[in-house]
């Protein structure tokens, strides 16, 4: 008996390749819905009930919890400093971070170890930094009243730890100096992806320095500039540690960031319902914060391809 017409013959089933694909993706779905839907759910059930840390899930009170923290003048510019403190640090950090990678690939071309000094910040836990800069701080014998001392200028002239003018920008310069290293990371690495070919007939056309970096170099790690911007500012309106040892909150509520709210309120007063819908502002801000940045990082990595 003859064959078959091919056209007329019955098509493979795509089920195993389907199946063995659904296989591999399983584990890391399953993760996403133990690791990020059911925290969502629960802290949901959380703010519209009255929940405490032993007994959650008890009265439903609706938007009463809600009412009652934007109703808080103090949680409210919880939430706009810890936006300010995001947009700010996140900004020093990629410029310091690109002028940083910059040197690096000219030290690593020339081979400096300059890298690994580079990372030590970025190695180092959290808490552990915010011992080290509340030392460096130290009005008493630290490395700064050290410095003011060599001047001829009082040990104790500059405190920022103890100023509610000049405590968080403390903070935020030992945010900066920890995080500054993964910014100079991922744009080393986006340095190390460029045609050396496209660098050298720029040179050969007299673009060097500044000319050569705005008009070569820039827009071809624009992409991953953007997205290490974006990482960065997320990072640090997640900053809780270095508040956490360095002020605890003060002096007065000048270092109170939103994190530091929901940690009194969970931690401390065993409010998990308040603690909650302060979560769910906080991730409002993030989202209406972070959206332009994700714009721009799409429309920068489109126009690159």
């Amino acid at each position: 008996m003859a064959d078959a017409p091919a056209s007329t013959r019955p098509a493979r089933s795509p089920r195993g390749p389907v199946r063995a694909r659904r296989l591999f993706v399983a584990p890391s779905v399953l993760a996403l819905l133990v690791l990020g839907l059911y925290p969502l759910i629960f802290i949901a059930a959380a703010s519209v009930t009255e929940s405490s840390l032993g007994k959650p899930f008890q009265d439903f009170v609706g938007a009463e919890t809600f009412a009652a923290i934007l109703g808080d003048d103090d949680i409210v510019a919880s939430l706009g400093r810890s936006a300010v403190y995001a947009v700010a640090v996140a900004a020093a950090s990629l410029a310091l971070g690109v002028v940083a990678a910059l040197a690096l690939h000219g030290a690593v071309r020339r081979g400096s170890l300059v890298m690994t000094l580079l990372l030590l910040p970025l190695l180092t836990p959290p808490v552990v930094v915010g011992t080290l800069w509340k030392l460096i701080y130290n009005p008493g014998g630290g490395l700064l009243a050290v410095v003011l001392g060599v001047f001829g200028l009082p040990r104790d002239a500059i405190a920022p730890l103890s100023s509610t003018t000049w405590a968080l920008p403390g903070v935020a310069v030992a945010d900066v100096w920890q995080w500054t290293p993964l910014i100079a990371l991922l744009v080393f690495t986006a340095l190390l992806g460029q045609d050396p070919e496209i660098i050298e007939a720029a040179r050969l056309d007299g673009a060097h320095g500044w000319r050569l970096f705005r008009s070569i170099t820039l827009p071809a790690i624009a992409g991953v500039v953007a997205a290490a911007f974006f990482i960065r500012l997320v990072l640090a309106f997640k900053v809780f540690d270095l508040v956490f040892m360095m002020t605890s909150g003060g002096p007065g509520q000048s270092t109170t960031l939103a994190s530091y709210v929901i940690y009194q309120s969970a931690l401390r007063e065993f409010d998990v319902g308040r603690a909650a819908v302060v979560t769910l502002l906080l991730a409002v801000l993030v989202t209406v914060v972070t959206l332009p940045v994700v714009a721009l990082t799409r429309k920068l990595q489109r126009t690159h391809e």
